[in-house]
């Protein structure tokens, strides 16, 4: 899915929470303290900032769909990825022979 199509999903599940709790859209801007233009922009997929984003879905007590964002943890060292990548390189050289040693020498 494209990005602006994600906004207007996004903005459309913002906009079923709000009319859900039967609100106005200038009643959750007053309590999300984001102008109309920003929520009406928000709600259309139309462009909005995280900001308002944020402030908004505290306005309406929905938080949580934050936490739905929180990545996986995965213990991640990056001095890991670096050996690993070391590791790479030298196997992708190519090997020399060794020296023969010559006699008398």
């Amino acid at each position: 899915m494209r990005s602006d199509e994600l906004e207007k999903v996004i903005g459309g599940h913002i906009r079923s929470v709000r009319i859900g709790q039967a609100l106005t859209q200038a009643e959750v801007a007053e309590r999300a303290n984001v102008s109309l233009g920003a929520l009406k922009h928000l709600e259309s997929g139309a462009g909005a900032t995280v900001r308002t984003l944020v402030k908004v879905l505290h306005a309406l007590g929905r938080e949580d769909w934050l936490e739905t964002l929180e990545p996986e943890t995965h213990p991640f060292n990056p001095l890991d990825l670096l050996s690993a990548r070391e590791r790479e390189a030298r196997a992708a050289r190519p090997q020399r022979a060794p020296r023969r040693k010559v006699a008398g020498r």
